[in-house]
C-alpha cells in the first residue's frame, strides 16, 4: 500500500532531534538543507506556531524568524520588505506569486498562515524558479494529509489592544480535516479572520494606508487537495488555494502637513472612504505528477496557473467627472499566470560519484493596471512569455568534498501593444502615444558552488549563484513622458542579472550549532525605486550589496531552546552613471542591522512558553531625512494543554514600545506615509485535534 501519510508538528516549542535529514523542495536537484553550498532556513511548523502565537502579520512572522528580511510594514503591502536588500521570490508549493511585471508589493499576501506546513528559504539571486528570485526564494509549502482515514483540526482566536476596545478586536477561526483511504489520499481546509483597528504605544489609532491595509479588514482562505497512489512510487496530486482578504472601509487616514518633520504620526479617524475597498484576490491552482523511481531516476512534474487581483484605495491621482461632479478613481492589477515546470533527477552515478539534475520552465505572464471606476487603462496589458532549460551537477570526489555547479539558459519576450500614457493632472488620457513592440531576452545563467565536511563538527561552504529579473515593467511604461519612444528600446526594460557570492561555515555539535555567512550581491544594472512627487520611480543603476549573518542555537537540556541571530548589511548605487557606485541604498532595500534572541521551554507535558526580543540598530544614510532610529520589540506567549485541546496567550510588543516603523523612517519622506507600529497587543488562542 503506498505511503500516504506525513507527521504533524505539535504546538510544543522545538525541543526535539531532527530524526533525518531535510529535503529543500524549492531547489531543483533535492538538496539537503545541511549539504548546500548557500545558506539555507527551513522554518518549521512549530516555529511558525510559536510566531502565529502573537502575530497574524505573515511579514512579522518572515522577519522574526530569517535573518537580513526587513522589518514588517504593518500593512499589506509589502513594498520595501527584502532579502538581502533585494527582491524575494514568493513560491505556493513552487508555483510564482509574484508578480514582476507591475509589482503591486502583495506577494507574501497570497496564503493563510494556517495552510501553511513549513517555508523554505534561500538565500541571495537564483535561477532555480527562473524570474524575480534576486534576494532569494520563500516558498511556502502547504499542509500535507495525515494518516488515517479522519482526522479533523480546529482553531479560535481573539486578538485585542491592551485598552481592549471594542474596534480593536479581532477574530479567526480556521478548520481542516484530512486523511487517506486506499489509494487516495485528501485534505481540505478553510480560515475566515476579522482584523480590528491598530492602535500604537500611545493608545491612537495608527493611520491608514491607500496601497493596502490589513487592520480593519476581513479575510478568508479556503485549500483543497486529493491525492492518488498509482503506486508504491507514483503520485498524482491536484490543489487550490483561494485567498480574499478586503478591506472594511471604516476609517480615513488623519494626515499633518509637515507632520514628518515634526514627529507627528498619520493616525486615523472613523469616516468612509472614497471608492470601493481595496482587496487581494489570488488563486492558485496546480496539479502535480512525483514518480520515485522512474528507471532509476525520480521525477517531478506539475503544471499550474495563478489569477491575482489587487485593489488598491482611491488617490487624488486620477480625478473624472459623474454627473459634473469631481470624483477620484483607483488602480486595481490584473495578473494571470500559466506555466509548466519538470525536473528528472538521478543521484548515485558513477558509484556514487555524480548527482544529476535536468529539466524545463514554460511560463507565461499576462498583467495589465486599470482605472477601477472608469475603465481606463493604466498600464498597458503586458505579455511575458519564457521557456528554460536546466543542468545541474553534484560532484563527489571525496567522501568530504561536494562540488557542485549548474547552468540555466532563459529565453524570453514581452509583447507590449501601442498605447498612450495618462497625465494624472488630467481627466483624460494624455498627448504622449508609445509604440509597441516585442522585446526579446536571452540569458545564460551560472551557478557553482563547494561544501567541505572538515571535521564531523564543521563545514565550510562556498558558492556563485546568479539571478535572473525582469524590472518594474508596469512602473517604467506608465511613467514614459516623452513622445516617439517604444517599447523595443527602452532601457528600463532590461533585465536584471543579480549574482551572488557567498562563503560560510556550518558548526554541529549536536545540541549546539552555529551558522555564519559573508555575501556580496552585485547588478550592473539593477533597479532602485526613487520618490518623485510622491511616487516611486524605478532608476537603472548598478548596485553593490554586501552583508554578513550570523546564527547560533543552544539546547539545554531537554526541555530549554535558545536561539540568536545577527544580520548586517551595506549597499550602494550608481547615481551618476560613472560606474562607481556612490550613493548610499535606503531603507527602501536595505535592511537595519538586527540582533534577535529566542528562547523556547518545555517545562512539563502541558506547560510551554516562548520569547523572543529584536532589536533594529540605528542607520545613518546621506539622505538625513531618511536615517532611522532603532527599537526593539518583545513578544512572549504560552501554551498549555487542557483535557481537550490545547489554549495560549501570547503578547506581542511586551512592554509597549511606541515606535514609528522602519518603513516610515527610512523608506519615504512622505507625511501620508508616516506610520507608527501597532502597540501591546493581546492574542488569546484554542485549538484541539480531533
Amino acid at each position: 500500500m503506498p505511503i500516504s501519510a506525513y507527521a504533524q508538528d505539535s504546538l510544543k516549542p522545538v525541543s526535539e532531534t531532527e530524526l533525518g535529514p531535510i529535503t529543500i523542495s524549492a531547489t531543483r536537484n533535492k538538496t539537503e538543507k545541511d549539504k548546500s553550498p548557500r545558506r539555507i532556513t527551513v522554518i518549521d511548523r512549530q516555529q511558525i506556531e510559536q510566531q502565529l502565537a502573537t502575530t497574524n502579520d505573515p511579514g512579522q512572522v518572515l522577519s522574526n524568524l530569517i535573518p537580513s528580511y526587513s522589518p514588517s510594514r504593518q500593512k499589506l503591502s509589502n513594498a520595501g520588505e527584502t532579502l538581502r536588500g533585494r527582491d524575494p521570490q514568493f513560491l505556493i508549493d513552487g508555483v510564482p506569486q509574484s508578480n514582476p511585471l507591475r509589482d503591486s508589493s502583495r506577494d507574501s499576501y497570497t496564503i493563510d498562515m494556517s495552510m501553511v506546513e513549513r517555508i523554505e528559504v534561500i538565500y541571495g539571486a537564483s535561477a532555480e524558479r527562473g524570474l524575480g528570485a534576486t534576494g532569494g526564494i520563500i516558498n511556502f509549502i502547504t499542509r500535507r494529509p495525515e494518516g488515517g482515514e479522519v482526522n479533523q483540526h480546529a482553531g479560535l482566536s481573539l486578538t485585542s489592544d491592551d485598552d481592549f476596545r471594542g474596534d480593536g478586536l479581532g477574530y479567526k477561526a480556521d478548520y481542516r480535516i484530512s486523511g487517506a483511504k486506499g489509494d487516495w489520499d485528501y485534505l481540505a481546509a478553510a480560515s475566515w479572520q476579522e482584523r480590528g483597528a491598530f492602535y500604537d504605544g500611545n493608545g491612537e489609532n495608527i493611520g491608514v494606508a491607500y496601497p493596502g491595509e490589513i487592520q480593519d479588514s476581513d479575510s478568508y482562505d479556503i485549500l483543497a487537495k486529493a491525492g492518488y497512489w498509482i503506486d508504491d512510487d507514483q503520485q498524482v496530486q491536484f490543489s487550490l488555494n483561494h485567498f480574499d482578504l478586503e478591506s472594511d472601509g471604516d476609517y480615513v487616514p488623519v494626515v499633518t502637513e509637515g507632520g514628518r518633520a515634526n514627529g507627528v504620526p498619520t493616525t486615523a479617524r472613523k469616516g468612509d472612504p472614497l471608492g470601493d475597498p481595496g482587496y487581494n484576490r489570488v488563486t492558485t491552482a496546480r496539479v502535480s505528477y512525483e514518480h520515485a523511481d522512474w528507471h532509476g531516476n525520480s521525477i517531478d512534474a506539475q503544471l499550474y496557473t495563478q489569477r491575482f487581483r489587487a485593489q488598491f484605495g482611491t488617490t487624488t491621482f486620477f480625478p473624472y467627472q459623474v454627473n459634473g461632479e469631481e470624483a477620484f478613481d483607483q488602480t486595481r492589477n490584473e495578473s494571470d499566470k500559466y506555466g509548466a515546470q519538470f525536473s528528472l533527477n538521478r543521484q548515485g552515478m558513477f558509484d556514487g560519484f555524480v548527482d544529476v539534475a535536468t529539466g524545463f520552465d514554460l511560463l507565461q505572464d499576462e498583467t495589465q493596471q486599470v482605472l477601477a471606476q472608469t475603465g481606463r487603462t493604466y498600464v498597458p496589458e503586458t505579455r511575458f512569455r519564457s521557456y528554460a532549460g536546466f543542468l545541474q551537477t553534484d560532484l563527489h570526489p571525496f567522501e568530504s568534498l561536494t562540488l557542485t555547479g549548474g547552468v540555466r539558459e532563459e529565453r524570453a519576450r514581452l509583447d507590449v501593444d501601442d498605447y498612450a500614457t495618462i497625465d494624472r493632472k488630467n481627466i483624460v488620457n494624455d498627448a504622449v502615444e508609445v509604440g509597441g513592440g516585442t522585446p526579446r531576452y536571452s540569458e545564460t545563467l551560472y551557478n557553482a558552488g563547494l561544501v567541505y565536511q572538515a571535521t564531523s563538527w564543521g563545514q565550510l561552504y562556498a558558492s556563485y549563484s546568479e539571478g535572473f529579473g525582469m524590472p518594474d515593467v508596469g512602473r517604467a511604461l506608465r511613467g514614459i513622458n516623452k513622445a516617439g519612444r517604444d517599447a523595443d528600446e527602452l532601457i528600463e526594460l532590461t533585465p536584471i542579472v543579480t549574482d551572488t557570492r557567498e562563503i560560510g561555515t556550518r558548526l554541529d555539535w549536536e545540541r549546539y550549532g552555529l551558522e555564519l555567512s559573508y555575501y556580496e550581491s552585485n547588478s550592473d544594472l539593477g533597479e532602485r525605486l526613487t520618490e518623485r512627487n510622491g511616487s516611486f520611480v524605478g532608476s537603472r543603476e548598478k548596485t553593490e550589496i554586501h552583508g554578513f549573518e550570523i546564527t547560533g542555537r543552544a539546547q539545554v537540556g531537554d526541555r530549554h531552546r535558545f536561539d540568536l541571530s545577527y544580520a548586517q548589511a551595506e549597499g550602494e548605487s550608481d547615481t551618476d552613471g560613472d560606474g562607481r557606485v556612490d550613493t548610499d541604498l535606503t531603507g527602501i532595500n536595505i535592511a537595519p542591522d538586527t540582533l534577535s534572541a529566542g528562547w523556547s521551554a518545555n517545562w512539563n507535558p502541558d506547560f510551554s512558553s516562548h520569547i523572543q526580543a529584536v532589536h533594529y540598530f540605528d542607520r545613518d544614510v546621506e539622505n538625513e531625512q531618511l536615517d532611522f532610529d532603532g527599537f526593539t520589540l518583545v513578544n512572549a506567549s504560552i501554551g498549555h494543554a487542557l483535557p481537550v485541546g490545547r489554549m495560549s496567550l501570547g503578547i506581542d510588543n511586551l512592554f509597549d514600545k511606541d515606535y514609528f516603523t522602519y518603513y516610515s523612517q527610512a523608506a519615504r519622506i512622505s507625511d501620508e506615509y508616516y506610520f507608527k507600529g501597532r502597540g501591546r497587543t493581546f492574542k488569546l488562542g484554542y485549538e484541539v485535534d480531533f
